[in-house]
């Protein structure tokens, strides 16, 4: 049994910590004393407490510590595929990832590499686990490894004592690719935040409605789309040809609070950053009778308490055409529903999903296809970054024609006062040092995920004005829809509202 758990512990070493090893090897002077100190200690901590939770395991129960051991090693291999093809960390808000994505985005990574590691490094090593011999340890043997194990443990986290700051500063990243120890614990963390904060959502303050004017805001959330590479902010190749043409149109430097999509978008949507359950904009207009309607061809929104919901599949019933595969099947029809409200107030949420990666080429029609050759593969860094780039641009040319379009259907009801507003969930990195989509820890993340698109068009003889302002968040899109729809709140911020 203790050579066993001991060939364990080395074996997993061996196989999934090399992403580890390799970020502390990074980030220490491995040429001094003490950098080589840190790099032996968390090699022998790695080994002894992987070696303490295995041998405790199987003394329990072999058939669990099998079953575990087979799951562990499976998931391992999975882990470590994505970090090292897409540069991921395995922390809190990345686990949040995984069980926020359905089957349609979790296919989309599916490859033969992927294919390989699972069998090599998890299907492998499972085989001879569950094969192999072992004999039970006597409770004198058992108490006596494991104290003695727990003792080096600590002996050896008390000698660190000096690196404590270093190891804090970078606990993050450390504990995001430790396995199986990142996603273990992650995921009870993630399920036991979500169980707090969604216990009971927290209701805002009744508002009002100051006027009756017909007022509409159209809020697009973008996703993955990073004001890199819309030419309105600059860019060398011109993938706003249409929206670089329209007349009343205005973007801003802004910034997410967070560089996924859950996250992402309940910034958008709150009226300030918490990690409490707020009443969300939508569900706090629909409760105090504006008109709100919500599209979705995504997913991972806080729960929307509305009568006008509709998800891809509701959207794609009854449709024809080869948009109702892309963004555009958010458009299908909404003019109509927008004129057949009662109300002189709404809002109308579009949430897209057009560069949502890793099939970027995948996100819009073959017409859009102005930039190439294009990266068709899931494994990102398998393609040259102009091929990459080319299939990412693409789909912001995708966007410029879908807000064009939103634009003219705006325009063609005249009858009301009229603004759009695009902001994404997110930034994306595209090869930069090395990192691949988003999920990347804010403290950490590069300006990629996080720097983002936020674009505003008003309608002719508006009345509200746009104030000088030179960055904008997430949060002040709350702020700015109440101030257009003249909705007055408790909580309504006037120095977050984008309008004069």
């Amino acid at each position: 049994m203790t050579w066993f758990a001991g060939w364990a512990s080395v074996l997993n070493l061996l196989l999934f910590h090399w992403p580890f090893f390799h970020f502390v090897f990074q980030h220490v002077d491995h040429s001094s004393m003490n950098g080589m100190i840190i790099l032996v200690s968390l090699l022998i901590l790695m080994l002894l407490v992987n070696f303490f939770v295995f041998f405790i395991i199987f003394s329990l129960s072999q058939w669990v510590g099998r079953v575990l051991l087979v799951l562990f090693f499976i998931l391992n291999s999975i882990a470590v595929y994505f970090i090292n093809t897409y540069g991921i960390i395995i922390d809190e808000s990345m686990v949040g990832n995984v069980f926020n994505t359905n089957f349609e985005e979790s296919s989309s990574f599916f490859s033969i590499k992927l294919i390989v590691y699972i069998l090599i490094l998890g299907v492998l090593p499972s085989v001879y686990i569950l094969r192999a011999t072992l004999e039970k340890s006597s409770w004198k043997s058992f108490f006596k490894i494991t104290s003695l194990s727990l003792l080096l443990i600590v002996s050896i986290a008390f000698a660190n004592s000096k690196n404590w700051l270093w190891i804090d500063k970078n606990s993050k990243t450390l504990g995001g690719l430790a396995m199986p120890w990142s996603y273990s614990v992650n995921t009870y963390l993630h399920h036991l935040h979500e169980y707090q904060k969604n216990k009971k959502e927290i209701l805002l303050p009744n508002a009002f409605i100051t006027d009756s004017s017909k007022s509409i805001v159209v809020l697009v959330i973008g996703e993955s789309a990073r004001s890199n590479n819309f030419s309105l902010y600059g860019y060398e190749k011109n993938t706003n040809p249409l929206l670089s043409q329209t007349k009343n149109l205005f973007h801003f430097k802004a910034k997410s609070c967070a560089t996924y999509t859950t996250a992402g978008i309940k910034c958008i949507l709150e009226h300030t950053s918490t990690d409490e359950l707020y009443e969300i904009l939508p569900n706090y207009l629909y409760r105090n009778n504006v008109e709100v309607i919500w599209r979705s061809t995504n997913w991972g929104e806080p729960p929307v308490h509305i009568k006008n919901y509709q998800g891809k599949k509701d959207l794609q019933r009854d449709c024809l055409g080869d948009s109702c595969n892309y963004d555009a099947i958010l458009l299908k029809g909404l003019q109509e529903q927008i004129e057949s409200s009662s109300k002189n107030k709404l809002l109308v949420v579009l949430h897209s999903n057009t560069s949502h990666g890793p099939t970027y080429s995948k996100r819009y029609p073959p017409q859009f296809e102005i930039f190439k050759p294009v990266c068709n593969s899931v494994e990102l860094s398998n393609c040259s970054n102009a091929e990459l780039m080319n299939a990412y641009d693409n789909t912001i040319v995708y966007t410029d024609y879908l807000l064009h379009q939103i634009i003219e259907k705006l325009k063609q009801m005249p009858q009301y006062n009229s603004c759009m507003l695009f902001v994404s969930d997110h930034g994306e990195s595209l090869g930069e040092k090395n990192l691949y989509m988003h999920g990347v820890p804010i403290s950490i993340a590069p300006r990629e995920q996080y720097e983002i698109p936020f674009l505003v068009w008003l309608s002719e003889h508006n009345p509200k004005q746009l104030k000088s302002l030179s960055e904008l968040s997430q949060n002040h899109v709350f702020h700015s829809v109440l101030d257009f729809l003249g909705i007055q709140s408790p909580v309504y911020k006037e120095d977050m509202s984008i309008f004069k």
